[in-house]
């Protein structure tokens, strides 16, 4: 069981961003447009901006303002498909027997998101990058938790997708959308400043329900209205508890 304080969060999808507007979709949760729009991140100096894929725009543009500019706090990256739309660009060129960009390369390894984050941060201490199954938003939270349990006053964890190439229809049925998820959390204890949620872990010998949705937005609906949350996927069933 692990307990937590959500002190910040932050969410980014298409046509979907601003506290309100998440307001409004978490009453009414639906499949997004996705036409390819991407935050401006105008807050990275335009020579780095370059560099960053859209999926890399979305993660800094929701997990920018968790951290203030004089801390130095871990971070947890987490996505179950990470730089698809690089990496199909490279298969491409490896189709056509075109020469492959070794920039290209480097910036498609799972991690190198979570790198990019260090550079444009600062940041000096622990950076996670996390890859599992429908449930990598949960193991997301367990890694932070390590840390909190380290010594980390706070932790910046954040979840994020990009839709896939319509090639990769048939094989990748949970992203119907581009979206990222960015908490700091920290411990759930007397000095906790935001609401605090229990996550709790047991067996389940149950089917897993088909989805509808990314889960992480799931729990960004769960902080705009309180519920229980429950996640099975296998043999694990994960549950999410308010904590008066």
């Amino acid at each position: 069981m692990i307990e937590l304080s959500i002190e910040r969060w932050r969410a980014w999808a298409p046509g979907v961003e601003e506290p309100a507007d998440w307001a409004d979709w978490s009453l009414a949760p639906h499949a997004l447009d996705d036409r390819g729009e991407q935050p401006a991140c105008d807050f990275v100096a335009p020579m780095q901006r370059r560099r960053l894929s859209r999926l890399a725009r979305i993660v800094m543009h929701a997990a920018w303002p968790m951290c203030d500019d004089d801390e130095q706090l871990p971070f947890v990256y987490a996505s179950r498909h990470g730089e698809t739309t690089r990496t199909f660009a490279m298969l491409d060129e490896i189709g056509r027997e075109a020469p492959l960009s070794p920039t290209q390369f480097g910036l498609s390894v799972h991690n190198a998101i979570a790198g990019q984050w260090s550079i444009l941060r600062g940041q000096r201490g622990e950076s996670v990058a996390i890859a599992g199954e429908a449930d990598t938003f949960e193991h997301a939270i367990v890694e932070a938790a390590t840390l909190l349990a380290d010594g980390a006053a706070a932790v910046v964890v954040v979840i994020a997708e990009e839709r896939p190439a319509v090639a990769y229809d048939g094989w990748i049925d949970d992203v119907p959308f581009s979206y990222a998820v960015a908490l700091r959390v920290s411990r759930a204890d007397d000095t906790a400043t935001g609401p605090r949620w229990r996550l709790s872990l047991r067996g389940n010998t149950e089917a897993a329900p088909s989805a509808d949705g990314p889960h992480a937005l799931h729990f960004v609906r769960a902080l705009h209205d309180g519920a229980t949350l429950d996640h099975t996927w296998k043999t694990r069933r994960w549950t999410w508890q308010p904590i008066p």
